[in-house]
């Protein structure tokens, strides 16, 4: 391996220019690989990178080495795939004929399973899980915005030692688990809320304020938990309280919540959920990799899974250009509804 390890960018959207802008600008040798949009914004611009704290780091154009040619994987040390998960297996069929032996792969994506598809087809390379935590939105012109805290989570293995630094240096402290996929789990609960947002069509910040919001995500979670517990899963402890404690103080009135989980409302003012700006995109969205693996993993253990059913149900719907107005009273009571009819 280089004295400096090359990082290729696999998936050059919002998580894929934050993590490898951050990285670029404090120092690592990083290339991107994305689609044209992103290319030709980027290459007009450069690259800034900020978060909700005040961090601002800035990448000039000139310095910026990306383009939509998968000829760059040929180099790579490390290679962060960030695409959607829908594009995982396309993923890795590009990297097969590219990566050089000895490349090692992490999968930061969104869902379960990505690593894994990943690993069936890159048999010679040590593909990784990883996790981010934190939500990102793009800004324009280049600009790419953390809304909220948290640090990279990733598998634990000894073939990371050689890049440890290069995101510790950028503020980006690769925090490694032997459980990851507890971590996983945990994640996912979370971002459950993902589509609640965007039928919120409101900053997560002033959705997750509004109690009737809360409650639609405390259902969801409650939902998921019964399912994990049968399923014999245990998700990890991301925050002061356990995973099984988080429906009950989201469901909290709105003076005792605001005071009791101040860093869960510790986001920028105007972040919103990836899957509001796919759908604001006209993009598919994740949510069968979100919601909908509750719903599998249900039907596995002979469960249903009518809330988070729905959830995916609607969010369907609005990709499909039929997106409601809702407030979450009355999404509220329209998965209520829902659990009373699948047990009726």
């Amino acid at each position: 391996m280089a004295s400096t390890p090359e990082v290729v960018v696999f998936g050059a959207g919002s998580i894929g220019c934050y993590v490898g802008g951050r990285l670029a600008a404090t120092g690592a040798t990083v290339r991107f690989l994305g689609r044209e949009r992103v290319v030709a914004e980027v290459r007009a611009h450069g690259l800034h990178l900020t978060d909700w704290q005040g961090a601002d780091l800035k990448v000039p154009a000139a310095d910026v080495r990306i383009d939509t040619e998968p000829e760059a994987l040929s180099t790579a040390d490390l290679v962060l795939v960030t695409v959607k998960s829908a594009a995982t297996e396309e993923a890795g069929r590009t990297l097969a004929p590219r990566l050089k032996p000895g490349a090692v792969v992490i999968s930061f994506q969104n869902g379960l399973h990505n690593a894994a598809v990943l690993r069936g087809l890159l048999p010679g390379h040590t593909v990784l899980t990883g996790m981010v935590p934190f939500n990102v939105a793009a800004q324009g012109q280049g600009h790419f915005h953390a809304g909220s805290e948290g640090t990279l989570e990733v598998e634990r293995h000894a073939v990371l030692a050689p890049f440890v630094e290069a995101f510790t240096r950028a503020g980006l402290a690769l925090k490694q688990h032997a459980d990851i996929v507890a971590v996983q789990w945990a994640k996912l609960l979370f971002n459950l809320n993902n589509a609640l947002n965007a039928l919120a069509n409101l900053p997560l910040k002033e959705e997750l304020s509004q109690r009737a919001w809360r409650r639609c995500l405390a259902l969801a979670q409650g939902e998921a938990l019964a399912v994990l517990e049968r399923a014999g899963v245990k998700p990890a402890k991301l925050t002061p309280l356990p995973p099984g404690w988080i429906p009950v103080l989201l469901g909290a009135p709105d003076a005792v919540f605001g005071v009791l989980a101040k860093k869960m409302l510790a986001i920028d003012p105007k972040a919103r959920s990836s899957m509001w700006d796919d759908l604001h995109a006209g993009r598919k969205t994740e949510v069968d990799y979100l919601n909908g693996e509750v719903v599998r993993l249900a039907h596995q253990h002979g469960l249903s899974a009518p809330v988070n059913s729905r959830l995916v149900e609607l969010i369907r719907e609005a990709e499909g250009g039929n997106r409601r107005a809702w407030t979450g009273e009355a999404l509220l009571a329209d998965l209520k509804q829902a659990e009373l009819e699948n047990w009726g």
